[in-house]
C-alpha cells in the first residue's frame, strides 16, 4: 500500500523519500550501468509507471536495446522482438506497452488481437523495416515466380503478410532449409542473408536492406579491439557486415549471445550490436568486463520513461493492424514456429 496519493493524470512525478524507498530494488540492480546521480530523475517515473501498470492491467515489453532504466526499471518482459510478442500474448494483461520500435508493436498486435497495444512514440521506426514494402515483395514474386519468400521478423506487418514464412536471426538457417528448395528469396537484411547463404546450399535472392546500427561496425574496428585487448571474446550479431563476422568468435542473435555468455563466462567481451544491450546484459554478468564499441539505435532511444508514463495515462498511441493483413502475417509467423516444433525446439 502506498503512503502517497497516486500521481495525478498530467502531473510530473517528483522525487521523494517514499519514491526512493519504493524503487530501491531497481537501483540496486542498475548501479553498475546507471549513475546514481541520475537516479532521482528516473525513480519518480519508475514509481509512477508501476502505479499506472496496476491501474491499466498493463505490461511493458522492453527490447534488449532499451536503456537500462527502462529494461531493468519498468519492463515486465524483456528479450528479442518476436519473443516479446509471444510472451506478451501469454500474459493476462489488457494493455501492452511496447518499449521498442513500431514493427514490434505490430507483431504484438498480430499475436494479441484482443489486447490494446500501445506505442509510446509512433516515430520509433527501423531503418531495416523501412527498407522494404509489401509492394516490393509482390514485385519480387513477379520477377521470381514460384520462389518462396522468407522474411525476417524485423519487418512491417504488410511485408510479413506478403511472405511465405518468417524467420528470426536465430532460426534463419533452419527455416530456409526447411523449405527444401533450390532457391528462396530472403528479405530484407542483406548481411543476415549473406550469413545464412554461407550456412546453406540453398541459393538466396537478397534485398539490400540494412540495420543502420549494425552496418556501421567494421572489421578493422573489431581487429583494433583485439590488438588493445588480446584476451577479448568477440560476439557479433549476423546483421553486421561480413568483415565483422569474420573477426568474431561467436555469431548469433541477441538471445544467443546471452546464452553464450552464460555458458562460457569469459573475463572480457565485446558485443558487436546496439550498445544498450551491453549495459543490460552487464547487470546479469557482474564478473565479465564489457567493452562497448557503442552504436546507439536512435529509434530505440525515442522511447523514454516519461513517454511510457504518458502512454499508460492517456492510452497513447494505439497500434492497429488491418485484420486481413494480420491474418496473413500470422500465418507466416506460425509456419516459422511450426518448423521449430517439428524439430522438438
Amino acid at each position: 500500500m502506498t503512503t502517497e496519493p497516486l500521481t495525478p493524470t498530467g502531473g510530473e512525478p517528483q522525487w521523494t523519500p517514499d519514491v526512493a524507498r519504493r524503487t530501491a530494488d531497481v537501483l540496486e540492480r542498475v548501479r553498475r550501468v546507471v549513475p546514481e546521480l541520475e537516479w532521482p530523475v528516473h525513480a519518480p517515473y519508475v514509481d509512477a509507471i508501476r502505479e499506472w501498470k496496476a491501474r491499466r492491467n498493463a505490461v511493458v515489453l522492453a527490447h534488449n536495446y532499451q536503456a537500462p532504466e527502462i529494461f531493468h526499471g519498468v519492463a515486465d518482459v524483456t528479450g528479442d522482438s518476436l519473443a516479446l510478442a509471444q510472451k506478451g500474448a501469454q500474459t493476462h494483461a489488457d494493455v501492452i506497452v511496447m518499449a521498442g520500435v513500431h514493427f514490434m508493436a505490430e507483431t504484438a498486435k498480430i499475436l494479441s488481437p484482443g489486447k490494446t497495444v500501445l506505442m509510446p512514440d509512433l516515430e520509433a521506426g527501423c531503418s531495416l523495416a523501412a527498407s522494404i514494402t509489401g509492394a516490393d515483395v509482390r514485385l519480387l514474386r513477379e520477377r521470381y515466380p514460384g520462389t518462396p519468400v522468407v522474411t525476417y521478423v524485423n519487418t512491417s506487418a504488410d511485408v510479413k503478410a506478403e511472405s511465405d514464412i518468417c524467420c528470426t536471426s536465430a532460426n534463419a538457417v533452419e527455416v530456409v532449409e526447411s523449405l527444401d528448395v533450390p532457391r528462396a528469396i530472403f528479405l530484407p537484411d542483406e548481411y543476415l542473408g549473406r550469413y545464412v547463404a554461407s550456412k546453406t546450399k540453398t541459393e538466396l535472392v537478397l534485398w539490400k536492406g540494412h540495420c543502420e546500427v549494425h552496418e556501421r561496425f567494421t572489421g578493422a574496428e573489431v581487429a583494433g579491439f583485439r590488438r588493445q585487448h588480446p584476451d577479448v571474446v568477440v560476439l557479433a550479431h549476423p546483421e553486421c557486415p561480413p568483415d565483422v563476422l569474420a573477426e568474431a568468435d561467436y555469431v548469433g542473435s541477441t538471445a544467443g549471445m546471452v546464452a553464450h555468455l552464460d555458458t562460457r563466462r569469459p573475463r572480457r567481451v565485446v558485443l558487436v550490436t546496439e550498445c544498450s544491450m551491453s549495459d543490460n546484459v552487464a547487470v546479469q554478468f557482474p564478473g565479465t568486463d564489457f567493452l562497448r564499441p557503442c552504436n546507439l539505435c536512435p529509434h530505440m532511444r525515442r522511447i523514454t520513461l516519461p513517454k511510457i508514463l504518458h502512454s499508460l495515462r492517456a492510452l497513447a498511441y494505439p497500434v492497429e493492424v488491418d485484420p486481413a493483413v494480420a491474418e496473413r502475417a500470422r500465418r507466416a509467423i506460425e509456419r516459422m514456429l511450426a518448423v521449430g516444433r517439428g524439430n522438438g525446439r
